[in-house]
């Protein structure tokens, strides 16, 4: 497992695997999303401005959530897919964390089917839904408080998952709650064998 924790080159992009904890067996974002991000003071507006530097992933990322481009979806894809065979968490099901809100690009979802494509296993993309909108727990530290807000809003279909070895992807991870009561549920109610986490990047942030 070493390996997975040194810098390499994956389809022409620069990554370096993080560990990300939570209820999976194993989780690995591709790299932090951003390097550095400096104060400059605030706008004419009074909002802070900010000299970010991020990751190459990071910034293929960024491309793709806030500048609706996706051109970069098949760059990001080939450096997580490179990363998962490596890895060799031995999947046959990708489930993809449902947004949490409506964008003209969803990140997410295009990701998942473009690195299905290059795994060779199933999307599972409707296996989890919303029965309600996600509430913002962002800034919300203590965990069981963050388990709480969240029980009840995701739905796992059993019959895509059950008896399988799924990867639980999401484009970033910041404190992970989403996708632990995901993976909670794909264990409990989806009866899967085995759920791995894999993210694009994961926020610098202390969690």
């Amino acid at each position: 497992m070493t390996c997975l924790y040194i810098s390499s080159t994956v389809s022409n992009v620069q990554i370096s695997p993080k560990r990300i904890l939570g209820r999976w067996r194993s989780g690995f974002a591709l790299d932090h999303h951003t390097i550095s991000s400096e104060y400059l003071g605030d706008d004419e507006f009074g909002h802070p401005v900010f000299d970010t530097r991020r990751s190459a992933v990071g910034e293929l990322l960024y491309t793709l959530k806030y500048r609706q481009d996706a051109s970069v979806v098949d760059v990001i894809a080939d450096a997580a897919a490179g990363f998962v065979t490596r890895w060799n968490p031995r999947v046959d099901a990708l489930v993809p964390v449902p947004p949490s809100r409506y964008r003209i690009v969803q990140p997410v979802p295009l990701l998942a089917e473009a690195i299905s494509v290059r795994l060779g296993v199933p999307c599972a993309s409707s296996c989890v839904s919303k029965a309600c909108d996600t509430p913002q727990v962002k800034d919300v530290y203590d965990y069981d408080e963050r388990d709480r807000m969240l029980a009840g809003v995701h739905i796992v279909d059993p019959s895509q998952v059950r008896g399988r070895r799924v990867l639980l992807f999401d484009d970033l991870y910041r404190s992970g709650a989403t996708m632990n009561v995901i993976c909670g549920s794909l264990y409990d109610s989806g009866c899967a064998e085995a759920v791995f986490a894999l993210t694009v990047t994961k926020s610098r942030s202390k969690q």
